[in-house]
């Protein structure tokens, strides 16, 4: 959430605005330009200062009593000026501190009217540094120059409030680069705009000022995204890739005035609401055959999608394998790496110390003869993969990595759409940019150096299988698209694939060969840009509807994340409203918009959108085999999990779903246990050498 609530283009307008509709915004206006930080955000962390501030305080108080007034040592004028002072110093940051934190508890997230003196007191506070500062450079002096001869302890006690101060004064300086913001810098309205509480400007200035500060925006996102990707190479495909993400997300945050922790409050909220209506809806219906294949059952596409994930969770080479194996995988892989391999040299690529080639032999169970390619080789829209022949199967197996690395996070934020057209089907054919170019590079190595054509001369009998992880998955599902009228009787399983991958026509297109694998509430199955504009608008609305403090909400929401209970009915400002009411925006979700987007609905539109979506819908590919824990969502941590597969389609995953495990249910070590306990025999597991022939149980 660091990057939530930071880049808006829209936020220069806001420091020259009335100082009636500055406080409407959560953003706090200080020192003449905004920050990424609202008046309530200083709960916490002025609590803690606090804490330490009286600590510091009692502690000099004894001090300076226990030598009552006489100091027997050189320089004890100064040192009893410094004591004297630094407990002056000290009361008066502690009685700022304790206005801060209960200035700052005060009011809500949208309607902070309570805390219209909180500038004033950050401006207090700010001018306190000063004498700390003097007071710090005080005791350092005495310490060097007049401390010896005095009682260790007294020399001990002035050093480490000297140290204190300093790491305090290092702190502040770092937290104000994290708040600071860019785009807060005040700028001349423009003179023409409209009345208060419309957003959109109709003049000719305003839509050039407008213009100009988008662009600004879109150049501090790519200048943050040079600086998180400098020891990438910052050729002409990395720079445009730059340019088009800087794009995609300094639109995504332009029409709103959120800050990082209006978000985290936001979500804990949201995780609440989606789990009282979890519990109040009915239970879900068991399809036990595929939708567009009732011959295939249930169980045996389980089985088929066990064995698959194996290879491709091995296709992620050595991290996983050590992740997954800290114990044995380490000295099972010391042997193997690093020494030579001549003719490995033929068939893998980019695998310079052999280690990763070395974990998808011990996961996958093969033998060395039985792959035809591996490469390795990782750039912007290139990702691994390898070729390999399952002789248990009958298959020649294409398996595709997912996300591993810097540059394959670049393919995945690349997306925009992008034009795939395909022999044979109608309507509009589009797909995630990014991993569209990743499965053409891939495309391109299998058909034009004749990867494919080898494994086939070899075993001329056996079927194509594609297979993937996340990106990976996303990569083998359009993968498979390019190469199915080549390949009638290919067939694709794709774990955890990305929820903005396919248009509707070529997903549709996708369910005679492509399986999809979700776990639980994984994350990136419903991630894509039309479900974070809802996200957004959802957030938006439980945030400005809410009428407790936002110290409160993060508190409880900490708290139900750990230890669970019953999900907060939280009070909101709808409470007293008449229900024709209903149908205008509240003021504080107005509040909260900079300017109206497609995005933004109303309270009274949730399903009649107001504005014609800005982005294309995109959806999972083929068949979706929903996979979700049975029984109750919480569990002790030693007690065993129980899973239950459903056929599902893609309209189930067109909203993000809040949960602690929406990151844990896309690792694909869970994925493949989640399979196994599915199966009836022993999960596997990536070291099949540790299996057993004791048999488990199907759930």
């Amino acid at each position: 959430t660091s990057f939530l609530g930071i880049a808006r283009y829209g936020e220069a307008i806001l420091s020259e605005r009335s100082p009636l509709f500055t406080c409407k915004m959560p953003g706090m206006v200080v020192f003449g330009r905004r920050w990424g930080i609202a008046s309530d955000d200083l709960v916490f962390p002025g609590s803690f200062e606090l804490f330490i501030r009286i600590l510091w305080w009692i502690g000099t108080m004894v001090l300076f009593t226990y030598h009552k007034g006489h100091f027997e040592c050189n320089g004890r004028g100064v040192l009893h000026s410094y004591l004297v002072g630094l407990l002056v110093v000290l009361a008066l940051i502690i009685l700022s501190l304790c206005a801060i934190v209960y200035i700052s508890a005060q009011g809500t997230i949208t309607n902070p009217g309570q805390r219209r003196s909180m500038p004033a007191l950050v401006y207090l506070r700010a001018i306190l540094y000063v004498p700390e500062l003097v007071w710090a450079c005080l005791g350092a002096v005495w310490v060097s120059d007049d401390g010896r001869g005095c009682d260790p302890a007294t020399v001990g006690a002035v050093i480490s409030a000297v140290v204190a101060s300093w790491i305090i004064l290092l702190f502040t300086a770092v937290g104000v680069v994290f708040v600071f913001d860019p785009l807060g810098n005040p700028r001349p309205q423009p003179p023409a705009m409209e009345p208060l509480g419309v957003r959109d400007m109709q003049s000719s200035e305003g839509t050039q000022f407008l213009s100009t500060a988008r662009s600004l925006a879109v150049k501090v996102w790519e200048s943050r995204l040079r600086l998180l990707c400098c020891c990438l190479p910052q050729d002409e495909s990395y720079r445009a890739a730059f340019s088009s993400i800087a794009q995609l997300f300094s639109s995504f945050f332009s029409d709103t005035d959120l800050v990082p922790s209006d978000i985290a409050a936001g979500l804990a909220l949201l995780h609440q609401e989606q789990d009282k209506m979890e519990r109040s809806r009915d239970p879900d219906v068991v399809v036990p055959h595929s939708p567009s294949s009732p011959g295939e059952d249930l169980e045996a596409e389980l089985e088929k999608a066990t064995h698959w994930m194996q290879f491709a969770a091995a296709a992620y080479g050595w991290p996983l394998y050590i992740y997954s194996n800290l114990f044995t995988g380490p000295c099972k892989l010391s042997g193997d790496c690093c020494r030579s391999r001549v003719a490995e040299d033929e068939i893998v690529g980019g695998d310079h110390l052999g280690c990763h080639f070395s974990s998808i032999l011990q996961t996958t169970g093969l033998q060395y003869r039985d792959f035809i390619h591996v490469s390795f080789h990782n750039q912007i829209y290139e990702i691994p993969f390898f070729v390999a022949l399952d002789h248990k199967r009958e298959a020649i197996l294409v398996a595709v990595r997912g996300t591993l690395s810097l540059k394959d996070v670049l393919t995945d934020l690349s997306a925009e759409c992008e034009n795939l057209p395909i022999e044979g089907v109608s309507g509009a054919c589009y797909a995630h940019k990014g991993i569209s170019q990743a499965a053409g590079y891939v495309y391109k190595r299998l058909v034009n150096d004749g990867i494919l054509n080898q494994a086939f001369s070899i075993a001329p009998e056996y079927k194509l299988v594609i297979t993937g992880h996340s990106l990976g998955a996303g990569a083998a599902s359009v993968l498979a698209i390019l190469l199915r009228n080549s390949f009638p009787t290919l067939q694709c399983y794709a774990f955890s694939p990305p929820g903005g991958l396919l248009s509707k026509a070529l997903a549709d297109y996708s369910k005679d060969f492509v399986v999809s694998v979700v776990l639980g509430k994984d994350l990136v199955p419903r991630l894509s840009i039309p479900n974070m504009e809802d996200l957004k608008r959802k957030l938006l609305k439980i945030v400005s509807n809410c009428n407790k403090p936002k110290y409160r909400i993060l508190l409880q929401g900490c708290w139900y994340e750990l230890f669970g209970g019953d999900p907060d009915d939280c009070p909101t400002e709808m409470d007293n409203r008449r229900e024709q009411e209903l149908s205008q925006p509240l003021l504080g979700e107005e509040s909260l918009i900079v300017r109206h987007s497609s995005s933004y609905q109303s309270l009274g539109s949730d399903e009649s959108p107001a504005h014609t979506p800005a982005h294309l819908p995109l959806f999972l590919p083929g068949r979706i085999l929903h996979i979700t824990e049975d029984g109750p969502t919480r569990r002790s941590c030693f007690s065993q999990v129980r899973y239950r597969a459903d056929w599902s389609n893609e309209m189930a995953f067109r909203s993000i779903l809040i949960s602690p495990r929406m990151l844990t249910d896309h690792m694909p070590d869970i994925v493949l246990r989640a399979l196994g306990t599915l199966t009836k025999d022993k999960p596997f597991s990536l070291c099949p050498s540790s299996l057993s022939d004791s048999q488990h149980n199907a759930i």
